[in-house]
């Protein structure tokens, strides 16, 4: 059955302008390099002696700065039998950005997803969500503070890295590799050093500049030590990095739609059923800390044990206000009404509604994640052809928090008028809700029934581990064959992850009554709530928290099917052959490898039976715990055709994979009898899915000038052979019914044990395709005077026949594109670097897409994004003589595009949130010694 439509029936809207045009400054670019190629050549036909001298003075100069970490990335890609990009720091804990995320979205094919504060942490790879892809760190796949297996690369400070590699194509020698790409994140080793060397980095933030509220502020500061010991046998790395800041007060709205009322008996339409407003305030601190020992006693052994921790702790407190504008009533009062309306025909202009309950919310949320990684590499030369390599490893990520809302509102005889404007955001109250003696803490609008709901409050915890071992053999093959170099080996690894949530309702203490109240806390302040304009009670929700509430446990379908454990155990046996031939007479080098893959996977959670029990609170639970196995061959082949005078083709073709979201394995599911179709029919997770499974194609001219400069033209295609959807699927419920029960059918009373469960299936079809050009030229290649000047500029185009069933938080239904594809990205980096002085100003490009957003029930949600555009800049200085010698000063500007956070349903006119996010200053002081 082919579950994937051939095409979307609905696609994410048309691109955004791109008023710096990195397409035409990358095909400007390209050509320019195009016609430097004239001047090698003329340059390679010169006297030998000259060209030798030559080449002698260029070896004594010494790179540093921006085109230190140019050259260097250069050069990875350069030399890597897959198609690869590269980022090098520019110096010992000097890469620019505050996560890798943000350093990885400037690479050509490459996007990342920021968050409502402006932070970079999920990445994309040539159009497919993180979902596609994996994360290393030394070569060692990392597990996930989330729910699924995405790695928030905003976990790995930038400093404390030496290095990325991004895969594009698959390496067989390369374990946990992902379908769009793998990102391997790499650490120093010390012994690569000459001597010892520290760093000291110092960065002063003030963020939200441009924003009509506070400001926000923050530090970075880094520190990293290298050093050899015992005649340069042992080498030691240490780094950390702390950073800590504030964000700028920032508001969000979110209008509940128009709707019709009555008003003298006649129906008229109201701007707004309803609408909220939050101001919002956020504080983060995040501690990293990085260790390397290299042990190297003679030049055939070499032992080497890494070490990683990020503790990264996130609180948001918001203060707002929700207005039922078109009520019917609820336990407390009668329905409201429209007074005093300014109507053009049947439209409501302007005018009031009295009896509104309004909502004051006081929430908190607080995230706090840990990341650990240990990983022990031993290498041994056997003899001069064989070297044999054990691995050991381990890392785990931990995500504890506390998601707090907490509600007040007018005394029971005291409900408020709100006024309204059509097309304004501003509202207007009756009722001074920013003074304590008209507010009290309470259950506002009766949600709770008998049992008082002054509140809610959720726990929710994610823990995952992952422990690996590996061993492989290499051999260097004797000159004349076609092959140069054998490897083998294998690598063991077991996973688990476990989510789980704990929930309850908040009651006033020392009064179960419904009714109960409790006043402000002291110490209260008023806040304007977002743009509404209103002033609302402030106070600190977290400090009520046990001296106010008594928290009440709930249990629910809902948060049962939170709860689950996955388990896998993967067996990778694989094997990789280097080559070294000439085919029609063109030099040709590159791999060819192949991975046999063992999968054992597992599921425990609960299933809950609502065909029994009175209500919700009261359904019969079971454990379930279900799996399968299952077993992939994925061979790949990279070849490089070196065409002359640092010409090359690539080509490259693979099988690849991609392992399910670990909440598609879940266990988890409830059902119930369906009265409209006579069915039973529930839904949940399938611990037996199998993988995403796509054969690719990959081809590529490049053309280098040594590491100083390329460029780069790429074509690839995915061909989908599986891929997995949200589907309905007959099921047999009878393993499920608990103690027995088998419901009925209450017109015939046959007794109903089939019907249909909604989970994800592996379907197929579709594809993903795309173009990208890149390249990087220091402009003194094209004239001496624009010596120190330099261009980086890349553009990727791609497109996908995939169409889904539309599982976005519009209701929508219908079909709509591949989640995290946008169909063009862009990146263009202008530099200046000589006698000390620096400057950069590097501008990134997404287009529109569909991005995934946390849930208040702490699931993924998926939702359409507008694209953005971020432009920063960098300014610095370096003394390069006498006793201040190393000392260097920065001054960065981030998003002085002053992008926004805006997401939408369905259609662009449909906002749901749009949040400006501020301009970012940052003055930094660099020490290296």
């Amino acid at each position: 059955m082919n579950l994937i439509n051939k095409r979307a029936a609905r696609t994410v809207p048309g691109n955004i302008a791109f008023k710096l045009s990195p397409v035409a400054a990358g095909c400007a670019v390209f050509m320019a390099l195009a016609t430097q190629a004239a001047y090698a050549q003329e340059t390679s036909g010169q006297d030998a002696a000259a060209t030798g001298a030559t080449t002698s003075a260029i070896q004594t100069v010494q790179v540093t700065g921006i085109r230190r970490g140019i050259e260097a990335a250069i050069s990875v890609k350069k030399n890597s039998d897959s198609i690869v990009e590269a980022i090098s720091a520019e110096d010992l804990g000097k890469l620019p950005d505050q996560s890798i995320a943000e350093s990885l979205a400037r690479l050509p094919g490459v996007t990342t997803q920021r968050d409502v504060h402006g932070n970079a942490s999920i990445i994309s790879i040539r159009g497919m969500s993180g979902d596609f892809s994996t994360g290393l760190l030394n070569g060692r796949e990392q597990v996930s503070t989330g729910d699924s297996r995405t790695i928030e690369f905003d976990q790995y400070p930038g400093e404390l890295l030496s290095g990325v590699v991004v895969y594009k194509t698959p390496d067989a020698a390369v374990v946990g590799q992902g379908l769009s790409g793998t990102v391997d994140l790499r650490t120093v080793r010390p012994l690569d050093f000459k001597g010892r060397t520290m760093a000291v980095n110092y960065r002063r933030e003030k963020s939200g500049l441009g924003l009509d509220y506070a400001k926000g502020s923050g530090n970075r500061f880094t520190f990293s030590y290298i050093d050899q010991f015992a005649n340069r046998t042992v080498g030691v790395a240490f780094g950390f990095a702390r950073l800590q800041g504030t964000g700028p007060a920032n508001s969000r709205f979110n209008g509940w739609g128009g709707g019709t009322t009555k008003y003298n008996g006649q129906d008229v339409n109201i701007p707004q059923n309803g609408a909220e407003g939050y101001t919002e305030t956020y504080r983060q601190a995040r501690n990293g800390m990085m260790g390397v020992v290299e042990f190297r006693p003679n030049r055939e052994f070499t032992s080497t044990l890494d070490l990683f921790y990020s503790q990264y702790d996130r609180s948001t407190r918001n203060v707002g206000i929700q207005m039922p504008l078109n009520d019917g009533g609820n336990a407390y009062d009668a329905a409201s009404t429209l007074i005093n309306p300014v109507l053009s025909g049947s439209d409501v202009q302007s005018g009031s509604v009295n009896n509104v309950r309004p909502i004051i919310r006081n929430d908190n949320e607080v995230w706090n994640d840990r990341t650990r990684s240990i990983g022990w590499n031993n290498k041994l030369k056997l003899n001069q052809d064989w070297t044999a390599s054990l691995d050991l490893s381990f890392n785990d990520a931990k995500r504890e928090g506390v998601n707090l809302e907490t509600y007040a509102s007018t005394t029971v005889n005291n409900p408020t008028t709100i006024g309204f404007s059509r097309g304004s955001l501003g509202y207007t109250s009756s009722v001074d809700l920013g003074n304590p003696a008209n507010v009290v803490l309470t259950d506002p609008q009766g949600w709770g029934g008998a049992d008082i709901q002054a509140g809610y409050v959720k726990f929710p915890h994610v823990y995952d581990r992952l422990g690996a071992v590996r061993f492989d053999v290499s051999r260097d093959l004797p000159e004349g064959l076609p092959f140069s170099k054998f490897s083998a080996g294998v690598n063991l690894s077991n996973r688990s992850k476990t989510r789980s949530y704990e929930e309850g309702l908040l009651s006033i203490k020392g009064d179960s009554s419904p009714y109960a109240t409790a006043p402000v806390p002291a110490g209260s302040s008023s806040m304007v709530a977002g743009l509404t304009g209103i002033n609302v009670i402030s106070y600190d929700p977290v400090a009520a928290l046990n001296s106010v509430y008594n928290v009440n446990s709930k249990k629910h379908p809902d948060i049962y099917n939170k709860d689950w454990v996955v388990r896998e155990k993967i067996d990778t046996a694989f094997t990789k052959l280097g080559i070294d031939t000439q085919a029609f007479g063109i030099p040709l080098r590159g791999s060819a490898g192949l991975q046999y893959i063992h999968t054992q996977q597992e599921s425990t959670a609960f299933s809950v039976d609502k065909t029994q029990g009175a209500d919700d609170l009261h359904r019969p639970t079971a454990t379930v715990t279900a799996g399968t196995s299952y077993n992939d061959v994925l061979p790949s082949l990279n070849l490089i055709g070196d065409l002359g005078n640092q010409q090359a083709l690539r080509f490259s073709l693979e099988k690849i994979m991609a392992r399910p979201q670990l909440q598609q394995m879940r266990a988890s599911g409830g059902f119930g009898y369906d009265a409209s179709k006579g069915i039973l029919s529930g839904s949940g997770g399938n611990p037996a899915v199998k993988p995403f499974r796509a054969k690719g194609a990959d081809f590529s001219y490049e053309k280098y000038w040594d590491s100083q400069a390329y460029v780069s033209a790429a074509v690839f295609y995915r061909k989908l052979d599986s891929y997995i959807i949200n589907t309905d699927a007959p099921m047999d419920f009878t393993p499920y019914l608990v103690g027995g029960y088998v419901p009925t059918n209450p017109t015939t009373g046959a007794p109903i044990t089939t019907g249909t469960f909604n989970t994800p299936m592996n379907g197929t079809g579709g594809n993903i395709k795309g173009v990208e050009l890149a390249a990087s030229l220091p402009l003194k290649v094209l004239t001496r005077y624009l010596d120190g000047f330099g261009v980086v500029a890349n553009v990727a185009q791609n497109a996908s026949s995939v169409s889904i069933p539309n599982t976005t938080d519009n209701n929508a239904g219908g079909n709509m594109a591949l989640p995290g594809l946008s169909k063009r990205t862009a990146n263009l980096t202008v530099y200046y670097e000589k006698n000390g002085f620096s400057a950069r100003a590097a501008e990134t490009y997404r287009g529109d897409f569909i991005g995934e957003v946390a849930t208040n029930t702490g699931d993924r949600q998926l939702t359409f994004i507008e694209g953005t555009k971020v432009l920063d800049l960098q300014f610095g200085y370096e003394i390069q003589t006498g006793p201040m010698k190393n000392l260097s000063f920065l001054l960065q500007m981030n998003n002085m595009s002053n992008s926004r956070f805006k997401r939408y349903r369905d259609k662009k006119d449909n906002v749901i949130e749009d949040r400006p996010l501020g301009r970012t200053i940052l003055f930094g002081v660099n020490y290296k010694m």
